[in-house]
């Protein structure tokens, strides 16, 4: 087992005063293009739209590439709608084509078709920053990817990322294991996920810890050689719909915009904790409601 660096809860973003995104007009003067390939919730607090959100209070020029419609809210998914992938495969190549993209982020891939065209469009792109949020494990605990697709995120998506950000049971289907019930487990966890990815330092795994028991949360950030731990609590709210997109969204809007890549994700981490934190001052919906994205401008 690799030495840890435990790195706690922090109040503050960890950046300098000229490129902290915690306040207005601190961004840097030319916002880093950056993309995300997902699903629409209409409701804002998950997908498309809150990458959106995510990306532009964090500095960053927001584009989407629709990977597919939902009719959502707070409550559930009532249907899924997914485009044909050879539009799918416009919608990569005309973006591509014109803008550069400093960091694409992929959310849910609801069939192996659209895994595959995702896939695809980076190999023949190669943007310079990958996150993979690999959203395959429904709240409930139910699979919402066939094992095809499963196999296609592991052979053909993963080997393009730069961070992976896996939650527990979405750790548990990629390198099936049992679903890890501590710390100890979580380590193990992080260095099979760790295999699925090429063999250099520049690919990390951020295996996300909200589903441990308990009140006391611990994220890894794991590249091969250091494990990085990131402490924190569980805060106290039903507001946590969109939390991993929002997360990896953030990872992917800072990503061009600091030294390396655990900087990012501390800063990310920062980010979201803050906006589940001042969720209560939205009222959206009545079921589990979004986190506050504009919690530093509103």
């Amino acid at each position: 087992m690799p030495p840890a660096i435990i790195l706690p809860e922090t109040d503050v973003l960890a950046t300098s005063p000229s490129s902290s995104p915690s306040a207005p007009g601190a961004h840097p003067a030319v916002p880093p293009n950056v993309v995300t390939i997902a699903g629409v919730d209409p409701s804002g607090g998950a997908g498309v739209l809150a990458d959106l959100k995510a990306f532009s209070a964090l500095g960053a020029y927001g584009s989407a590439v629709i990977a597919a419609l939902t009719a959502q809210n707070t409550q559930g998914v009532a249907g899924v709608h997914v485009p044909p992938t050879d539009f799918l495969a416009l919608q990569i190549d005309t973006l591509f084509a014109d803008v550069a993209i400093a960091a694409a982020k992929t959310g849910m891939l609801g069939t192996p078709a659209v895994v595959r065209t995702v896939a695809e469009g980076f190999a023949k792109w190669r943007p310079a920053q990958v996150v993979v949020d690999p959203v395959m494990v429904a709240k409930s605990g139910d699979k919402l990817l066939s094992d095809e697709s499963i196999g296609l995120i592991k052979e053909a998506l993963l080997p393009q990322a730069t961070v992976i950000t896996p939650n527990l049971p979405e750790a548990a289907v990629l390198v099936e294991i049992g679903h890890p019930e501590s710390v100890r487990e979580m380590y193990k966890a992080a260095e099979k996920l760790r295999r699925l990815l090429p063999d250099d330092s520049r690919r990390w795994v951020l295996l996300k810890g909200g589903h441990l028991p308990g009140d006391d949360l611990t994220d890894l950030l794991f590249d091969g050689d250091r494990m990085i731990e990131f402490e924190g609590r569980r805060l106290p709210t039903r507001n946590t719909h969109g939390t991993g997109c929002t997360l990896s969204a953030a990872i992917a809007a800072l990503l061009p915009q600091r030294p390396d890549v655990p900087a990012a994700v501390a800063d990310a981490r920062t980010y979201l904790n803050r906006a589940i934190a001042e969720s209560g001052r939205l009222r959206v919906g009545s079921g589990h409601g979004p986190t506050h994205h504009f919690h530093a401008w509103w």
